[in-house]
């Protein structure tokens, strides 16, 4: 009895050891090799979203005291946004392995300095399970001189047509969680892109 007590309890041992190992050594993977579980259609959501969601909130925090009454309204909108799904994407990006927030992404700094952000469509092409290399290089955003409230109008309207564009991407992605997230936030995207003046391709779904 004592002998079969000792043998179980050195094969539980045995086993949270290895699981121990296992997970150390996943994690030095992900450190090292920039390995993800998501594919490339994903990855580059991450990339593409996580990059512009962190500037586009700062931005509207300088639209807020500079703009218009239609320029804040879009600003604050398009803030709310971004601040609620960034939380929401650090999670899952932890839970399948993307590096995340995604590094050089920078926030707005003020009209005429330059600000640097990640290439969106720079993402390199990935495969489920695979050893990636995060080749994207930042890029210089200019802005006027003077600030226009037009200009951050047809800024914010083409930035949030991307991310729609992104997210419905995603919303046939085969990773259920992704697909799920994506599917959750379609209708208030749909309400955000209006809210900014976003105007529907009348041959988008043709």
């Amino acid at each position: 009895m004592k002998l079969n007590t000792l043998l179980v309890a050195a094969a539980l041992a045995s086993t949270s050891l290895s699981s121990c190992v296992f997970n150390t050594a996943e994690e030095h993977q992900l450190k090292y090799t920039h390995t993800t579980l998501v594919d490339g259609d994903a990855y580059a959501f991450f990339r593409q979203v996580g990059s512009i969601a962190p500037y586009e909130v700062s931005y509207a925090e300088h639209v807020a005291t500079v703009g218009n009454a239609q320029a804040k309204d879009a600003a604050a909108k398009a803030a709310k946004f971004f601040s609620d799904i960034l939380p929401q994407m650090d999670t899952l990006a932890t839970k399948y392995h993307v590096d995340f927030p995604i590094l050089g992404t920078e926030k707005f700094t003020g009209a005429g300095h330059e600000n640097i952000a990640v290439e969106p469509n720079a993402a390199p092409v990935v495969v489920n399970d695979s050893t990636i290399a995060d080749s994207a290089a930042p890029v210089l955003l200019q802005h006027a001189e003077v600030y226009s409230d037009q200009e951050y109008l047809s800024h914010i309207q083409h930035q949030v047509a991307l991310i729609k564009e992104q997210f419905s991407r995603l919303s046939r992605n085969t990773n259920k969680d992704l697909r799920d997230f994506a599917q959750a936030q379609t209708e208030t995207i749909a309400q955000l892109f209006t809210a900014v003046g976003g105007k529907e391709d009348a041959h988008a779904h043709h």
